[in-house]
């Protein structure tokens, strides 16, 4: 036990000194928002402004076909599918006549392609067109509808999840929300820290340090070790975005007037009424964020979390040190890797079917095999314990994935222990599980 502590101290200690550790640490999260924030700003930045000349042979869609901050419809007096680029416009709308509901074709002519958002967007002005002279010639006028839309827009749903004889309230979209993130993380360290220890076992192959430790240290006290070293590394990781994350949201409340937290705190004392009339729509909005992510069981999902987050690791993790104890460098590993990585993003594809069906069938046996529940069962938890997730299946899934950890940490000591002195030969993994199931 002695040597597996140290094993586990030399391996925590050597990645978090290290300065690549703190700059990942502080710069990854802040990459992801100015990923985001990029990508949404080049999305922006880069759809042009069409401007698509008209020709209409019923006169009505003049009046009704609209502008947007993308699209600009003229209708210019001799413009063809012949002179429109050189009169300045990107393309031409060539609308037929308009006879009843017949469904017509209405025929976009351009140089080259302006893409598909621009092509629905430009369909569904067409479409909006129509129906609008469709109502003005049935007396209808449109500003009306929409006021009435509008003003009926005024009924709010609130969902409560009924446990036993009480309920308490539940939010399907938060829910969502909350399973796609988990398991993504969880999805993006397995293969991050995977890959780290993998890379660590090749290492210590090639420079043959494994072959001196191996003499003293038992396969399964070395495996176990350097998982949990590497482990608690990812573990410390997320624990400092944690924290960071919870001294931003701190500092962003002082960023907010005094007068809408006031304004908050009223409404949160009158279970989310508004005083008089007096509340603003930024303190509305502050409150609704607040009360939805209030109706979480946040300490459920948090524990939930770092099991799953560490169990979904130590499982994989095993396999990707056998992996890395057979091959000599990066390249001879892809062969071997793949039959890991791909249950991998299989529970990956099955997460984005159980967060629509968190109790389909798939998501719920899937949510039990150790190969995929730390990333599925994290998409159902969101929608709550006991009810959309009993207990038997929680405590099922918990048990199957320290067992399977178990296993895997055992097999992969025992390939450890053969694939580490073995120099000069393409293995596979057929040849390595005859290595973790031989005697001794």
């Amino acid at each position: 036990m002695n040597k597996t502590l140290l094993i586990i101290q030399r391996e925590y200690l050597s990645r978090v000194k290290n300065k690549t550790f703190l700059l990942t640490t502080i710069l990854t999260p802040l990459l992801f928002v100015l990923l985001i924030g990029g990508s949404v700003f080049l999305s922006m930045k880069g759809q042009e402004n069409q401007r698509i000349a008209v020709s209409d042979s019923n006169g009505f869609f003049k009046d009704h076909l609209t502008n947007s901050s993308k699209l600009t419809f003229e209708f210019p007096q001799g413009v063809d599918t012949s002179n429109y680029l050189a009169r300045g416009y990107s393309a031409i709308l060539m609308i037929p006549k308009f006879e009843g509901t017949s469904k017509s074709n209405y025929i976009l002519r351009s140089k080259k392609s302006i893409g598909i958002a621009a092509e629905g967007a430009i369909e569904d002005k067409i479409n909006g067109a129509i129906e609008d002279h469709m109502l003005e010639l049935a007396g209808v006028h449109r500003a009306a509808l929409d006021s009435i839309h509008k003003e009926s827009r005024f009924a709010a749903l609130k969902s409560y999840q009924e446990k036993g004889s009480s309920a308490s309230e539940s939010s399907g979209q938060l829910a969502y929300i909350i399973g796609y993130a988990s398991g993504f993380l969880i999805y993006l360290t397995m293969f991050i820290y995977g890959v780290m220890l993998m890379r660590g076992v090749m290492e210590e192959k090639t420079n043959r340090i494994a072959e001196v430790v191996i003499s003293s240290v038992r396969p399964f006290q070395l495996m176990m070790g350097k998982i949990i070293g590497i482990g608690a590394v990812g573990l410390t990781q997320f624990l400092l975005w944690v924290v960071l994350i919870i001294i931003l949201y701190s500092g962003a409340q002082y960023l907010i007037a005094p007068e809408t937290m006031q304004q908050v705190q009223a409404m949160q004392q009158n279970g989310g009424m508004a005083m008089g009339g007096q509340t603003s729509a930024m303190a509305e909005k502050i409150y609704n964020i607040q009360h939805v992510f209030g109706i979480v069981n946040w300490p459920l999902v948090i524990g939930c979390f770092v099991f799953y987050f560490l169990g979904g690791y130590l499982f994989y993790a095993a396999l990707f040190a056998a992996a890395g104890s057979a091959v000599e460098d990066i390249q001879n590993s892809q062969s071997l890797t793949m039959p890991i990585t791909m249950p991998i993003i299989f529970s990956f594809i099955i997460m984005t079917t159980a967060i629509n069906s968190p109790d389909s069938p798939v998501a719920v046996w899937a949510s039990i095999i150790p190969f995929s529940s730390p990333i599925v069962m994290m998409a159902r938890i969101a929608y709550g314990v006991p009810g959309t997730v009993p207990y038997w299946q929680l405590a099922l899934s918990m048990l199957s994935l320290v067992v399977g950890f178990l296993f895997t940490t055992w097999l992969a000591g025992k390939i450890y222990r053969t694939g580490i002195l073995m120099y000069g030969k393409k293995i596979t993994w057929a040849e390595m599980l005859k290595w973790g199931f031989k005697k001794v």
